[in-house]
Order: C-alpha cells, then sequence, then structure tokens
C-alpha cells in the first residue's frame, strides 16, 4: 500500500507539473519563424520581399496589451514590406478590448501594405471590421489587390474568409479574384506571383492551385500541443488534413501559422506562440 502510494503521489505530482508547465511556462515567450522562399517568377524589383505572417491571436486568452506590444515591436524589427493576418484576432469566447487592440496594431509599420482575413472566431464581424479598418489594415475578404513595388508589374494578394461553416461557397468567395484572372488580355500586364490569405487550409483543395504561388494559412495551430517524435495530439475541423507548417502542392508553397494565442484550452506543449517571417527571392 505504501509503495502503490508513492507511486501515485509520483504520477499525480508529474500530472500537476506538466499542466502547470502547459499553462504558464509553454504559453509565454515568442517564436520568431524564418523561411526562405525562392521562386524564379521573382523579378528583381521584389528580390527579398519581407512578409510578417501573424495567426490566431485569439486576444484575451494568453495574449493581452503587453503580449501584443511584444509582438508589434518584433514585427517592426524586421522592417517587412507586407504584414498580414490570417484571421480569429479575437474570440466570440472571449472578452476583449477593442482600443487595446488597435492601439497596438496601428503601431506595426509595413512599407507596401497591411492584410487580414477573418478567422471562424473573428464572429462579432462588426467588432472585427473596425478594429481591423481601425488597425490600418486592408480587409481581403472574399476580394484581391494588386501590389506595386519599384515596378509597373504587380503581384496579387488576395483573400478568403472562414469558410468553417460554409464551405459549399468557396467557389463564390473567389470570384471577383477568378473574374479579374480570365478577363486579362493578352496585351496586359499580368501579376507576376500570386499570394492567397485563408484561414482555415483543407480548403484549398476545393481551388484551383495552378492560380496561386503562395498560399498562407492559420487555424491549425500546429496542433497546439504536441508531443516529441509523435507530433499533433489534435486539430480542428478545417485543418484535419494541412496542419503543419509546411507544405509543396504541386507548384505552389503552403505556410501555416502555428499562431500565437489558444483556443479552448489554454495550453501550449512544444509549440510556443509565434508567428512567421517569409523572405521571398528569385535564387
Amino acid at each position: 500500500m505504501k509503495k502503490f502510494l508513492i507511486i501515485f503521489l509520483v504520477f499525480f505530482i508529474a500530472i500537476i507539473t506538466l499542466l502547470l508547465y502547459s499553462r504558464f511556462i509553454a504559453t509565454s515567450g515568442l517564436k520568431i519563424k524564418e523561411y526562405k522562399i525562392v521562386n524564379n517568377k521573382i523579378i528583381n524589383e521584389y528580390h527579398g520581399l519581407k512578409i510578417v505572417h501573424l495567426s490566431d491571436i485569439h486576444y484575451g486568452s494568453i495574449i493581452f496589451e503587453e503580449q501584443l506590444e511584444n509582438i508589434v515591436n518584433k514585427v517592426n524589427e524586421l522592417k517587412p514590406d507586407i504584414v498580414v493576418l490570417t484571421g480569429d484576432l479575437i474570440d466570440e469566447r472571449i472578452n476583449y478590448n477593442q482600443e487595446q487592440i488597435i492601439n497596438q496594431l496601428k503601431k506595426i509599420e509595413a512599407k507596401l501594405g497591411k492584410y487580414a482575413i477573418s478567422g471562424n472566431h473573428d464572429k462579432p464581424i462588426d467588432d472585427y471590421n473596425y478594429i481591423i479598418k481601425e488597425s490600418g489594415f486592408k480587409s481581403l475578404d472574399n476580394t484581391y489587390e494588386l501590389i506595386y513595388a519599384n515596378s509597373n508589374q504587380p503581384i496579387i494578394i488576395s483573400g478568403i474568409s472562414s469558410n468553417y461553416e460554409e464551405n459549399s461557397n468557396i467557389g463564390i468567395k473567389t470570384e471577383q479574384f477568378d473574374k479579374y484572372i480570365s478577363n486579362l488580355k493578352a496585351d496586359e500586364i499580368k501579376p507576376i506571383y500570386s499570394i492567397l490569405l485563408i484561414h482555415e487550409p483543407d480548403f484549398i483543395d476545393n481551388l484551383n492551385l495552378n492560380n496561386y504561388d503562395l498560399i498562407l494559412a492559420g487555424h491549425s495551430h500546429g496542433g497546439q500541443v504536441r508531443l516529441p517524435w509523435f507530433g499533433k495530439v489534435f486539430t480542428p475541423y478545417g485543418s484535419e488534413k494541412y496542419y503543419d507548417e509546411y507544405y509543396k502542392i504541386n507548384n505552389t508553397d503552403l505556410y501555416i501559422s502555428s499562431g500565437l494565442g489558444t483556443s479552448k484550452l489554454r495550453f501550449r506543449f512544444f509549440n510556443r506562440p509565434s508567428f512567421n517571417f517569409y523572405r521571398i527571392t528569385n535564387k
């Protein structure tokens, strides 16, 4: 009996220690994941283009004003050309302060623009749209924009709002982009490189990937809780097929952010809060 109690006590302490670590230590700090993307479509004017990719902040989960300020400072230190946010900035289940979010996000500096799409938890859509606009981001929900950098040849960036509850109409959501691409005349200057923002990565299987060189997604949190050698424990609907950091699908690069906040359970394990930093080059 005494031996059994000792084993039980050791096991109990180990579980409590693991839970405390996952809740308070593994959810702290900030990791910047850097990637070099090589594509021979990139002309010299865009060589070295820098993109910061934020996702799944879930403000009020583990990210509050102090943490968001630190994220913004780290972003600005990188001097990005473009900053993108791929959904779940806020969370309808968590209290959040709009002005705190705006005060920090509007400090983000990007030479060519700041762009965002909504995620499945950005459901107080009026709140979300207000925050995005006041923070100096442009919403790319179901639309696109041409970006020029010292050249008359643009790159194109488009976005799709969350498809979590409406996966059957993803074709409608890309209608503006598809119409622009299909209506380009032979003598018109075409975008040299195409970027898509999408929240739930699994829905890319419903798209014509020939239209996109680079897809940036979120939602999976990289599993949020990961185990050594095993990897992710669980990923939500919409990221059951694609959930890891990177996939090459034919000629399309898919990168998925592991996110900054937490969803549902406020735990992380072997998966600290992070954002992605890309350098796009032609060699």
